[in-house]
């Protein structure tokens, strides 16, 4: 391939194979049941929060499975990339943008642990306490029930075998 053509030519899409996950992540973390029902707040800090628990749940998921485990990275730096052009779309300019990033980063590596612990632990208050502490909640709304919900959600992703997980089929 000469200069040029790997200069201005068309580039290799290196987050190809997990792409399509990816856009499911976001679909299921739109699902108004997580709003309506379930109490998580229908507000950016809510919709950011249902995202990191769909993407922690698919990433913890993926650890299950050599194959899978390699492409975590991809799927996380898509999140990051999504999360980076809609915090410049929100206003955030270049000089903050590394900063907010780091911290998004470290929020989903918290939440991620956080969700880990709730899931393994036979006590089912442990995860509800990591929703209360991690979750934008509408005043009333239970962390138990944003809890069973993840719980569920997590057993289905189990089932799911990897080629359809990589092809976005996630449980509903």
């Amino acid at each position: 391939m000469g200069l040029f053509a790997r200069l201005f030519g068309p580039k290799e899409d290196e987050h190809a194979e997990v792409r399509t996950l990816w856009h499911a992540v976001v679909a299921r973390a739109r699902d108004p049941r997580w709003y309506a029902q379930l109490g998580v707040a229908d507000s950016l800090p809510g919709r950011f929060d249902a995202i990191t628990i769909v993407l922690g749940l698919v990433l913890l998921r993926m650890e299950q499975e050599e194959e899978l485990r390699k492409r975590t990275a991809r799927l996380t730096e898509l999140f990051v990339t999504d999360m980076d052009g809609q915090l410049r779309e929100s206003g955030v300019g270049d000089v903050v943008m590394g900063k907010r990033m780091g911290k998004l980063m470290s929020v989903v590596g918290g939440r991620l642990s956080a969700w880990r612990e709730g899931l393994a632990a036979s006590d089912p208050t442990v995860l509800a306490q990591a929703v209360d502490r991690n979750v934008t909640m509408v005043e009333g709304a239970q962390a138990a029930a944003v809890a069973d919900e993840m719980r569920r959600l997590a057993a289905a992703l189990a089932e799911v075998p990897e080629a359809r997980l990589l092809a976005g089929e996630l449980p509903a």
